[in-house]
């Protein structure tokens, strides 16, 4: 068959035709920028709970005016050690990331920071207060609800930033997921490769080849479906997202796809049809909990008899899944509304309880995704100023380092993972 190949010229082109015209301003920052009212006892019980458990840990946490604290490491520096313990005080990890984005701290070796905390996310909070999470933490919004119609909310509140913001840290394939490196530390200039290589082992995973029809559950700006129709499938791609796919859509036109690749704006849960092959990345995050089920039963009903479905995903340790799942978080507030990290154990029995489907092949390459993280973190710090001629000002830059460098902690610290599955449905007994 033809290896027809997208030309990234051509991707950098159509990437700036697709701008979102308001980008995120101020008012989404209210909370960042006010310091909450916080009592004095709240703040002193706060900071006497912190230096506890900060006292254990490989860091230096120094207040401005006051002590150092830790057994020594990557440094924090307070500037404002009033308003950071009301912040806690009254938000608790909200509240830490919302005093980074304010400028009340920072870290010169801001990864190096997060992972130690990532590594202690189990113990950094008392055993008796961590029984009182139910009192204390503040509950996930309803309004962020993945139904069909929270669904679409959630999503455009990040993928519909702009295409141009993407296009600042992203290679050239505008690729927004863990890619696989051949060693490390990885270059820049290898990442565009590493991101073929992981969307190569998808599609053998899944089995696509010549005459293949795929549906891709999560499309992103188009990279899989374009190589998934270089191989001569026919592929129909979903996203939720206005933006990513009128990027997409160009992009296959200019590779010359358009008679094998169709872009819908369409939830999971109101696909049709019946395909050889299903492949999800990193979509399995924005789902839920509540709608695992019906996740994978629509995988489940999408798929033919003998099809495959490869899916990767962001993984968590299940005890800290359960823990946290109902409980709202910084990432989920400012940047992933609705989102929940699963565990391999809930993927795995989510799967067995609710469908024919078993997982029959399973790759873990946490330390691929630190990697790439890393390399989009130092590249969207370079272009700040590109950013913010787009638009997007300090603070939204500083919420959008915090969330890439807590991201890479979270992997380098080995709280986080990223599996490739292979799933197939199993033929009922007679």
């Amino acid at each position: 068959m033809t290896q027809l190949e997208p030309r990234p010229a051509a991707r950098h082109r159509t990437a700036a035709r697709h701008r979102t015209a308001d980008p995120v301003g101020a008012d989404r920052w209210a909370d960042a920028l006010a310091v909450p009212r916080a009592s004095r006892p709240v703040r002193a019980v706060t900071a006497s709970v912190l230096t506890r458990s900060l006292r254990r840990l490989p860091l230096r946490v120094r207040f401005a005016g006051g002590s150092t604290v830790g057994l020594g490491g990557p440094l924090i520096e307070v500037r404002d050690p009033k308003a950071f313990h009301a912040r806690i005080g009254t938000r608790g990890l909200i509240g830490f990331g919302e005093s980074y984005m304010a400028g009340e701290w920072d870290a010169p070796d801001l990864v190096g920071a997060l992972t130690v905390l990532a590594a202690h996310a189990a113990d950094l909070i008392p055993v008796p207060l961590q029984r009182l999470r139910g009192v204390w933490a503040q509950r996930q919004p309803r309004t962020q609800r993945n139904t069909p119609d929270g669904s679409r909310s959630n999503i455009s509140r990040h993928y519909d930033l702009s295409n141009d913001l993407f296009a600042l840290f992203l290679d050239e394939t505008l690729t927004y997921s863990a890619a696989v490196f051949r060693g490390f530390p990885a270059d820049w200039s290898l990442l565009a490769a590493a991101q073929h290589r992981k969307i190569d082992r998808l599609l053998d995973l899944a089995g696509v080849h010549d005459g293949t029809r795929l549906l891709e559950i999560g499309t992103g700006w188009g990279e899989l479906a374009l190589r998934a129709a270089a191989r001569g499938a026919r592929v129909t791609s979903l996203t939720l997202s206005k933006e990513q796919r009128a990027l997409a859509l160009d992009r296959v036109r200019e590779a010359g796809y358009a008679d094998r690749v169709a872009v819908e704006l369409c939830d999971y849960r109101e696909a049709g049809g019946t395909y050889d092959a299903l492949v999800s990345v990193e979509m399995i995050e924005a789902v839920g909990a509540e709608f695992w089920p019906v996740y994978f039963r629509t995988l489940e009903e999408r798929l033919a008899p003998g099809g495959r479905v490869a899916l990767q995903a962001i993984t968590m340790p299940h005890e800290r899944m359960l823990a946290g799942r109902d409980t709202h978080t910084w990432i989920q507030k400012y940047v992933f509304p609705g989102g929940l990290i699963p565990s391999t154990r809930a993927i795995e029995e989510t799967a067995r309880d609710h469908t024919a489907l078993a997982v029959t092949a399973r790759d873990a390459f946490g330390a691929h995704y630190a990697e790439t993280l890393r390399l989009w973190r130092e590249r969207f710090t370079d272009r700040a100023d590109d950013a913010a001629a787009l638009g997007f000002d300090e603070t939204f830059r500083r919420l959008w380092t915090f969330y890439l460098a807590y991201s890479e902690a979270g992997f380098r610290s080995g709280y986080l993972d990223v599996h490739q599955y292979l799933l197939t449905k199993e033929t009922p007994a007679r």
